[in-house]
């Protein structure tokens, strides 16, 4: 079994930082791909940023140069350092990573998601 675990959401005003962590535990043998998603009130689910094993990013376009996306594979935990935050960034955060386990099969998991309110 493997839980994630997200902090780090909160209210924030418009133009201000937050930082979101995601840890991983449990039966973990790799981690493979990790990644933000988020899902503003009344709308669907998306990508906001993902991360390979070999350390490759992608964003979606409305948070490139504002939000950067890394990872400390030695804690199995992933950030989203979110600056230069707007109003439209107001979501539930979710992380999402594909693990390999001990023995050997995949799993996709999600994390609970955290809160992100950016208002003044």
């Amino acid at each position: 079994q493997v839980e994630l675990v997200e902090s780090g959401g909160g209210l924030v005003q418009p133009g201000g930082s937050l930082k979101l962590s995601c840890s991983a535990s449990g039966n973990i043998f790799s981690i493979n791909h990790m990644a933000w998603y988020r899902q503003p009130p009344g709308k669907g689910r998306e990508s906001v940023a993902t991360i390979t094993s070999g350390g490759m990013t992608n964003y979606v376009d409305s948070v490139k140069g504002r939000f950067t996306i890394s990872r400390d594979n030695a804690k199995n935990t992933v950030f989203l350092q979110m600056n230069s935050l707007e109003p439209d960034d107001t979501a539930v955060y979710y992380c999402n990573v594909l693990i390999e386990t001990r023995r050997g099969a995949f799993l996709e998991v999600w994390g609970q998601g955290t809160l992100v309110t950016v208002s003044s």
